[in-house]
């Protein structure tokens, strides 16, 4: 049995151990007493300590952040949807839409007609296909936004296939897989000092050129992408976009046992060739022999929508001007593009100090919008501003200075030259909503707070085909009204 003093002992250990503890707790308690203390009394700009600014969590930080926590992005997005779901068939809808929708595209003064003969090719692609081009820096690689877009367009007026890409390349696409052999050089326009540069501005439609020397192979298969929207997973045809050949040039295309006979196009400058297959296959191979201008290859169906992804990485969207205008001339027409879509402005922000370099990029913009329209006399271009973006400001994210005035300026040069404007800062909810994006889950945006994750570019994909679809719905709807019942209930 323990004797009289190991009880002692015992019980002196559990008191002192009780002591600590309370010890513990006051001194817990007192650390949080001060915490509060300067959380309610530093001031949101800080303390001054000579060279140094001490910060600290203020409550009106902390209440300020629980405000904005309430702005989340899915009722921002499903406040949107909804007016989608209401009176689909009314022109007070479709007035409501075009007047009040933070999805909507702004047209130039106003006019709901602006997309009418984009339309009317669409619908009339039974014979052949209609071209949508977009142009992006990195928010659209890996055909991300794009594929969503195609994928709307073909749904409604039919096509397959992932459009054009390029014969080499770095950057992979989702939507196609490719490989090529033989004497092939890529030359961009874009990209940083170890990219090639061509010795000439023939550059062609996705603003880079493959030279050919000698022949090469082109294996072209369908995506196996889980992720991949269903209409690229099969194609009808194959085409080449060249020029410059050699004299003894000579192009041919197969698929399994299927070896159609080219159908040839050709202008000054440029050549396109396609091969129909007749029936959707997963896979094709482009054989060539001797020299020439390579500058796209096309995956597509028999008839229908091609959307082409073009991705210029690290491009703030001001080199299509110094392309050869005949050749892209040519090669707009001789892929019947009817739709441009222009997505820029994010590179440029990181150089913004002021309200001058805003109007020098606007400047610079106007004039790859003159490019454009000289170049595609048919066709009509839809411009998308920069998403929001974040940065941190004294521990907050937050948008990056001047993007809400470059915004603004970017709209309005685009209206102002009749080219037509989507709003991605205001369909994501304006200024800081990068940040609910990133806090988003799924995530909508990386934690960079500049590119959007795969979720997210889906659903900026889908936001924009349902746009542009509406006015598609209009354009319908107007056909069955007077023009006078039209005119009156779309005023302002």
């Amino acid at each position: 049995m323990p004797g009289r003093g190991s009880c002692k002992r015992s019980f002196f250990s559990v008191s002192l151990q009780a002591m600590k503890a309370k010890q513990v707790l006051i001194f817990l308690c007192g650390v949080f007493a001060l915490l509060g203390v300067l959380w309610l009394a530093t001031p949101a700009d800080g303390i001054p300590l000579g060279p140094l600014n001490l910060r600290f969590a203020s409550y009106r930080g902390a209440l300020r952040d629980a405000r904005e926590q309430k702005v989340d992005v899915d009722s921002v997005l499903q406040a949107v949807e909804a007016r989608f779901r209401m009176e689909e068939d009314t022109l007070s809808y479709y007035r409501s839409f075009f007047y009040e929708n933070p999805d909507r595209i702004y047209l130039p003064n106003d006019d709901y007609h602006y997309f009418d003969d984009v339309f009317r090719q669409m619908e009339a692609a039974k014979s052949g296909v209609v071209r949508v081009v977009h142009y992006g820096d990195s928010q659209i690689e890996m055909d991300r936004i794009s594929q969503d877009l195609r994928e709307a367009l073909q749904i409604r007026f039919g096509g397959s296939g992932t459009g054009l890409f390029p014969v080499v390349g770095n950057v992979p696409s989702a939507s196609i897989y490719k490989s090529a052999s033989g004497g092939f050089v890529q030359y961009t326009m874009y990209g940083d000092s170890t990219t090639r540069r061509a010795g000439h501005n023939r550059y062609g439609l996705m603003a880079q050129v493959v030279q050919l020397s000698g022949g090469g192979t082109i294996s072209v298969r369908s995506t196996r992408n889980k992720n991949a929207r269903e209409r690229v997973k099969n194609f009808e045809s194959v085409s080449v976009l060249y020029g410059r050949e050699s004299e003894k040039f000579e192009i041919k295309a197969a698929s399994d046992t299927c070896k159609p006979q080219p159908v040839v196009r050709q202008t000054e400058n440029g050549t396109w060739v396609t091969w129909h297959f007749g029936k959707p296959v997963q896979k094709a191979v482009i054989t060539i022999k001797g020299n020439a201008e390579i500058y796209g290859v096309s995956a597509d169906g028999e008839n229908g929508i091609a959307v082409d992804n073009i991705p210029l990485r690290g491009s703030s969207g001001t080199i299509f001007s110094r392309i050869s205008q005949p050749l892209m001339q040519d090669c707009l027409s001789l892929t019947d593009t009817r739709l441009i879509i222009l997505q820029f402005g994010g590179n440029m922000m990181p150089m913004v100090r002021s309200t001058k370099n805003i109007e020098q990029y606007q400047e610079q913009i106007e004039k790859q919008l003159r490019y454009f329209q000289q170049a595609a006399p048919k066709a009509r271009i839809l411009f998308i501003g920069p998403s929001d973006m974040g940065k941190s400001v004294n521990g907050r994210i937050v948008t990056w200075p001047h993007l809400p005035e470059m915004v603004d300026s970017l709209k309005a040069t685009a209206l102002r030259n009749n080219v037509a404007y989507w709003d991605l800062f205001r369909m994501m909810g304006g200024e800081n909503s990068m940040a609910q994006w990133v806090k988003h889950y799924p995530a909508y945006a990386g934690p960079d707070y500049i590119h959007f994750t795969p979720a997210g570019a889906r659903r900026v994909g889908e936001a924009l085909s349902r746009s542009l679809l509406t006015y598609h719905d209009f354009y319908r709807l107007r056909r069955t009204l007077p023009a006078e019942r039209v005119n009156k209930a779309m005023r302002p």
